[in-house]
């Protein structure tokens, strides 16, 4: 989620990037306000989830295992989302959402997984 940001925030007129994303560059003016805030929230969540887990090892455990709990079970959700606008048709061409989604909620459900065990 971090790590993405730069590329939806500021890199996203780069044709790698469109292409990483799923872009199509005529359509780039129409989804530059939204990569820009969806990538910040992106980032933020991901920061979020750091600082939970900092917290579960120097801090308040349970404190910290909640932030970070909060934090995967929203990127799952976030990711699931995007899932079901692709199913819905708002994603050109429909299926076009499928690599992000496996590739957004893996890793949150691993984690969410390995805490409830």
């Amino acid at each position: 989620m971090i790590a993405v940001f730069p590329t939806e925030a500021f890199l996203i007129d780069r044709p790698w990037v469109q292409k990483f994303l799923g872009i199509e560059p005529h359509g780039l003016r129409n989804v530059h306000l939204w990569a820009f805030c969806i990538g910040a929230r992106n980032a933020l969540v991901g920061v979020g989830a750091l600082v939970g887990l900092w917290m579960v090892r120097y801090g308040n455990e349970s404190t910290g295992t909640t932030v970070v709990v909060v934090s995967c079970l929203y990127m799952l959700l976030a990711s699931l989302f995007m899932g079901m606008a692709d199913l819905l048709g708002y994603w050109r061409p429909r299926g076009g959402s499928v690599r992000g989604t496996v590739a957004s909620s893996v890793l949150p459900a691993i984690a969410l997984i390995a805490i409830a065990v």
